[in-house]
């Protein structure tokens, strides 16, 4: 290859019909949309691959980073942002040194919970903010309450200093819809709640990067909705504020840039890099409706924060590996602003050592990965190209038919939102149960002799149902997938004897082992104790070890074949000693639940339901609620 050549012009190129018609013959006549095209949770058929002819018709993929409809994000140098960390206020002059503890480990954003509203006063306030420059890093307040207050208070002690006011940013977080969401009415009514919101949004308008508004999207995912739901019904609740403000004379302009977006990250990697693309482009046409005076406020201010769905309480640790991966999501989709919570944030309050990994998971990936130095880093990807207008394309469709029912507040009064989402979680919740979604070390390979961690929070990691009088709407469900497993384990970690299961291999070697294997995952996620064996040449053999080691459930894993041969036998043997089960669904089932057998578990099996079944043939009484996975915020 001479200097001059260019290495792929040395390679012919490949039209997409030649690769469908590789790809079919290695298929050997396999259906390719059976074989190699993927649905998603939200309905979107993925294909294994996509080429720039796919792409063709994005018109709005000819932007920059920094351009409208900002698709690309509004960064253009690098791709920056900031690292948030919560503190929660219970002693303001403790909440301030930690504050300017945080700001000496990598931390530029801080967020600050108070936990007790009437502890709000300008004293108190300034007590927090001591010594902190507030060009320097984002503040942000979150409170139950006086949002007013601390806006006004917030604006005056700006005045105070020398920094420029166009330099200030963070937010008084207040979300009334939010709140509206989740607990099914207001502590005062509802238009009350806009005009207060208006006057709070009014009181910052000199703060052009400070937000009145922290629009909590995050709480659709956490009560079960898709990644589409949480883009669509975001839209309709920001265009929601946005009226109501612009209703009561505060001008397009100033409403758009008084609004942040909070979306919560999940597992699903590069579609949860595409959610924030596409809720960027989407929110461009969205606010461009409204006519603002200046273009750049239908920029998208966004801040992320790892989920909460998929954490668990055992095997916490892995709990780590989650949230850097939806960290990267968050990261490389461009957010402004990022919390990674701890690993143990749903079950305790976090401790120093799990806030220190939290805060350094982003340090890491901003000071030893690079993430920070590429604006829009998936540009140019087919794969995240055509995601991105795949989640869009329809997120734009639920959008418009919330808009159709009258927007996102009577939709939610009607309960067309609710049932939205309650069918969503429905079917989150079956899959959860059938291990179609799993957890590592709660629904797939527990380690049954894990030592819980000690004295958790029962009502932080299992909190009641929201109730209460005069609700406006009945509230969607915050709940997470490994609740269910979790009830059943912590059962029979307080029963007062643990249950303890046999497996009982025998017949084909390597199909009584892979059932032995599936039958210790089925039965540890309950944290029975599980007496493996590595197999029997016998029937006698092993009903002898069996009669030894006395244990509440025996499980026969052998083929199919050969169940009709064992399993009869074995059960006639031990059915008065144990629970016998089959591990399979055998085309013999019919003729061994006619000979007696009545337990059967397989892939098909929902695990819970199986696992309660179990608990209650054993006498295991239930300590905790049940449908305990739901909450109050």
């Amino acid at each position: 290859m001479s200097k001059n050549e260019k290495l792929f012009e040395l390679f012919p190129p490949v039209d997409t019909k030649e690769w469908m018609d590789k790809i079919s013959a290695d298929l050997k006549g396999a259906d390719f949309n059976k074989k190699l095209v993927w649905k998603t949770k939200e309905g979107i058929e993925v294909l294994p691959f996509y080429r720039e002819e796919d792409l063709q018709d994005l018109k709005y993929l000819n932007s920059m980073p920094g351009d409208y409809p900002w698709l690309r994000g509004i960064k253009t140098g690098n791709n920056s942002w900031k690292i948030r960390q919560n503190i929660t206020i219970t002693d303001y002059r403790e909440a301030n040194r930690k504050a300017l503890q945080l700001l000496m480990k990598g931390i530029d954003s801080l967020g600050f919970m108070i936990s007790d509203v009437e502890s709000i006063s300008d004293s108190n306030l300034e007590i927090l903010l001591k010594d902190i420059v507030p060009g320097a890093v984002e503040l942000n307040f979150l409170s139950n309450g006086k949002a007013k207050e601390i806006a006004l208070f917030f604006h005056e002690w700006i005045k105070k200093g020398s920094t420029d006011m166009q330099k200030i940013s963070g937010a008084v977080e207040a979300d009334p819809l939010g709140r509206l969401l989740i607990n099914g009415t207001l502590c005062i009514p509802v238009e009350q709640g806009f005009n207060y919101l208006a006057s709070v949004a009014g009181s910052l308008s000199s703060l052009p990067s400070f937000r009145a508004i922290h629009l909590n999207a995050s709480y659709f995912g956490d009560a079960g909705a898709d990644i589409v739901q949480e883009i669509g019904l975001g839209l309709s609740m920001g265009t929601e504020y946005i009226t109501q403000l612009t209703d009561r004379g505060i001008d397009a302009a100033t409403a758009l840039s008084k609004i942040r977006f909070s979306f919560g990250i999940g597992p699903e990697y590069f579609l949860q890099i595409a959610k924030l693309r596409a809720a960027r482009l989407l929110w461009s046409v969205i606010a461009s409706g409204f006519s603002p005076e200046r273009k750049d406020t239908s920029r998208m201010d966004i801040h992320c924060v790892t989920s909460r769905w998929n954490k668990t309480f055992f095997d916490p640790y892995v709990n780590m590996l989650r949230t850097q991966t939806e960290a990267m999501s968050a990261i490389l989709g461009g957010t402004d602003s990022l919390t990674v919570e701890a690993f143990d944030i749903v079950f305790r309050e976090p401790t120093e050592f799990s806030e220190r990994i939290a805060r350094n998971q982003q340090i890491i990936l901003k000071e030893e990965s690079y993430f920070d130095k590429v604006a829009d880093p998936g540009a140019g990807s087919y794969y995240i190209e055509k995601l991105t207008n795949l989640l869009a394309g329809n997120a734009w469709k639920l959008f418009l038919e919330v808009e159709e029912k009258g927007g996102f507040l009577r939709a939610f009064r009607e309960g067309f939102i609710g049932k939205l989402i309650e069918v969503s979680a429905g079917k989150r919740k079956a899959d959860v149960s059938s291990r179609r979604t799993t957890f590592l070390g709660t629904s797939r390979f527990p380690d049954p002799n894990e030592k819980p961690v000690a004295d958790p929070d029962l009502k932080k990691l299992f909190p009641g149902k929201t109730t209460g009088k005069d609700l406006i709407a009945e509230p969607i469900r915050i709940f997470r997938g490994p609740a269910s497993f979790e009830e059943l384990r912590f059962d029979v970690e307080m029963a007062p004897v643990r249950p303890s299961v046999f497996v009982f291999p025998i017949g084909n070697p390597s199909m009584r082992k892979a059932r032995a294997l599936f039958s210790i995952d089925f039965f540890g996620c309950a944290g029975y104790r599980i007496n493996n064996n590595p197999g029997f040449e016998t029937v006698e053999e092993g009903v002898k070890k069996v009669l030894e080691s006395k244990p509440e459930i025996v499980v026969i894993c052998s083929s199919d074949d050969e169940y009709s041969k064992y399993a009869p036998v074995i059960h006639d043997l031990l059915k008065e000693s144990a629970l016998i089960v089959v591990a399979g669904n055998p085309k013999s089932i019919d003729d061994l639940k006619s000979k007696g057998i009545e337990y059967f578990i397989s892939i098909r099996s929902d695990v819970v339901s199986t696992l309660k079944n179990f608990n209650r043939k054993l006498g295991i009484i239930p300590k905790l609620p049940e449908s305990t996975d739901e909450t109050k915020v």
